[in-house]
């Protein structure tokens, strides 16, 4: 029997003897009840609620509009959907960066109002004074390197990170202080796959790649491009398990047809 099998709820630590047992650790986003019940009740490790939702539920080109109270709810509306995974509260822009106090409350509201159980930080060295500070209060924190898409107007494209030796070097710098901090995880986004594979072995911690290959302890994807419902976002690292998009399509379709042609609803189907 695995250890995921074993786990009636997920925890950090269930991660950590999942990388040490050389067991892949699962994780996808979700944003409210709904799916997230379906997600959790499937067996998925983790779930986070992430910044994503400014894009797939707000309709944002980028991750930078969405706030903290937007974040709240969403991570409501999770909560109390799951049963058995690990809920993970991506912290937004401008609640971290800058300043460790505001960081510190801005992790303490979630945790409160939530009931979530870890917090998400993009970044490495330069936000390491608000991670510690996090964690001073007991509040467990996944890390974030690579691609930060709270940083696009930084970078300006969405390209692939640390292809070159010194971006390379400085995100394995970065890994390495955010282990030695007490992060209990961090995700490598949009990296090449051998530097995934170099980080991850020199951790102790588990990685989680969305984009960097298979040699990461674990993986992670947004749920509505895996399902396919979104249709304006394929990356080389999206892999799409279903075409839900074209299934709602054709259903709304046939809904209006029937209603029109007064062959909904039928005799069977009123009172």
């Amino acid at each position: 029997m695995t250890i995921a099998s074993r786990a009636k709820k997920v925890t950090t630590h269930t991660l950590q003897e999942m990388k040490h047992a050389e067991e892949k650790i699962t994780m996808l986003t979700s944003y409210d009840y709904s799916l997230a019940r379906l997600v959790d009740g499937a067996g998925i490790d983790v779930i986070l609620v992430g910044d994503s939702a400014s894009n797939v539920m707000a309709g944002n080109d980028t991750t930078v509009p969405i706030t903290l109270d937007h974040m709240i709810y969403h991570a409501q509306c999770v909560v109390k959907a799951v049963d058995r995974a690990l809920v993970v509260v991506d912290m937004p822009f401008g609640s971290y960066q800058g300043d460790s106090k505001n960081a510190l409350d801005s992790a303490i509201k979630i945790m409160k109002e939530t009931g979530g159980h870890a917090v998400k930080l993009e970044g490495g060295i330069e936000i390491l004074d608000s991670i510690k500070r996090i964690m001073s209060a007991g509040i467990p924190v996944m890390g974030h390197l690579g691609l930060t898409p709270q940083s696009i107007y930084k970078f300006g494209t969405y390209s692939v990170r640390a292809k070159e030796e010194l971006e390379a070097t400085k995100l394995l710098s970065d890994a390495k202080a955010l282990e030695e901090a007490g992060c209990f995880s961090i995700v490598f986004e949009k990296i090449p796959a051998k530097l995934a594979k170099k980080v991850t072995e020199e951790l102790t911690i588990p990685t989680i790649g969305i984009g960097a290959g298979v040699e990461c302890d674990g993986q992670v994807l947004v749920l509505h491009d895996m399902l396919g419902i979104t249709k304006d976002f394929s990356p080389r690292f999206l892999r799409r398990y279903a075409d839900l998009g074209s299934t709602i399509d054709s259903s709304v379709k046939a809904y209006i047809r029937d209603v029109r042609n007064s062959d909904f609803p039928n005799k069977e189907e009123e009172y």
